[in-house]
Parts: C-alpha cells; structure tokens; sequence
C-alpha cells in the first residue's frame, strides 16, 4: 500500500510546477531571485543532488512553482540524456506591469552581461513590449508588457482583478 505523504492537495488539475536541471542551483536561485519577482520557497539536498522551489510569495492560493535541480557527478537519472536550455522560442514569461518595469530588468540584465533580446515592442500584438534574458544555464526568460496573457485569460474566464 502506498502512503500518503502530504495531507493537503488540489481538488482538481491544477498548474503547479515547471522543472528546469541546472548546474548550480545556488547561482541559479541568486539569479532568479534578482531578475524576478520569485523567492526560495524550500530548498532540498541528498546523496543525488540538489534542488529549490522558487514562487511568487504572493501568490499563497495557486501558487506555480519553478523547480531547479542540480544532479551530482554520476547520479542524474536521465543520463546520458542532455538537458538543453529553453530558447531561442521556448521560454519562461513574466508579465510586468509597466514598460519602464520591463526596460529597468533588461538594464540590469545588460549590465549583468544576460540580456539576449530587447528590450523591444514586437508587431505583433500579443506580444507587446518585451526583452529576454538567459539565466545562468542558458534557459531565455522573457519579461513583458502589455502582451495579454493576464487579460486574456481574466476575461475570458470572468475574473475581477
């Protein structure tokens, strides 16, 4: 019989995680905690490895975490599959609320030596005012204004904000 290990859980599906392999889980979580708006929500080490949950701290009712592990030399259970960085397209997006917000993280991502795009209005008009960073593994993480995605799923799901 299996055991139940947590006694709280979603009462239906629910989006709760992205996982992303990383080389250096304390580099990784120093970046994303001053790029982002996320902080350490629990950090874990064993015999394989490493990893953190970062979260908007924020966000207690549905929170979506982002998941960072570091295998140790040997103990990666997907070797020798490689783990690749998302991007150039595959990317992590978080929505600011001003453009000013957008061009002050790609300021500091120049100066950090990891902007990778921007920061620019897109053409298109679901996109809106953009630029992207790489974190530390390469992953791209794109910051954006006015793109939508907030208000789109708001109205079509009738939700005050």
């Amino acid at each position: 019989m299996i055991q139940v290990v947590h006694s709280v859980g979603p009462k239906r599906a629910m989006w709760t995680h992205i996982a992303l392999a990383v080389k250096d889980v304390d580099a990784t979580v120093a970046w994303y905690e001053k790029f982002t708006h996320m902080r350490t929500l629990q950090r874990r080490e064993d015999d394989d490895g490493k990893n953190a949950w970062l979260a908007d701290p924020d966000e207690k009712e549905r929170a979506f975490v982002l998941v960072i592990g570091q295998f140790f030399e040997g103990k990666d259970p997907f070797a020798p599959q490689p783990h690749p960085p998302l991007g150039p397209f595959a990317h992590i997006g978080i929505e600011l609320p001003t453009r000013e917000a957008v061009d002050a993280v790609a300021a500091l991502g120049k100066e950090d030596g990891c902007l990778a795009l921007g920061p620019m209005q897109f053409p298109k008009e679901d996109v809106g005012y953009i630029c992207f960073l790489k974190d530390p593994d390469g992953n791209t993480i794109e910051f954006s204004y006015d793109q939508g995605v907030f208000e789109t799923a708001r109205d079509k799901w009738q939700v005050s904000v």
